[in-house]
């Protein structure tokens, strides 16, 4: 499997449960996460201010999407990929193309591969 290690993940994710699911697969990776994030206001002070390689992002925060802190990512070049139970993916691929959608529940081996890709 390729390595994630010591690269900085940002993850957004508000559902407490699958926040940790990700993070220890993240750091069994070899990453080192920033977060989890629970909330917009969170994120978006994150995606602005920490030095981060890439991005794990739930598109539903509570009842507020992640896009505002996503178009910061993309303004900054930090690649992400978003997961989500509830998103469309045409709405995604016009906002957001070079993004990866990876659906709820997620296959962690295809997300870590997925942002092993992204960092190469």
């Amino acid at each position: 499997m390729k390595t994630l290690a010591k690269r900085r993940i940002l993850l957004v994710e508000d559902e407490a449960f699958i926040a940790m699911e990700l993070e220890d697969m993240l750091l069994d990776a070899g990453a080192e996460v920033v977060g989890p994030v629970a909330d917009l206001p969170t994120a978006l002070a994150a995606a602005e201010g920490e030095e981060i390689d890439a991005a794990i992002l739930d598109i539903m925060l509570g009842r507020e999407e992640v896009f505002p802190a996503a178009t910061v990512l993309a303004t900054r070049q930090v690649p992400f990929v978003f997961h989500s139970a509830h998103a469309e993916a045409d709405k995604l691929r016009k906002r957001y193309p070079d993004a990866a959608l990876y659906s709820k529940p997620v296959d962690t081996e295809a997300l870590l591969s997925g942002l092993a890709e992204l960092l190469a």
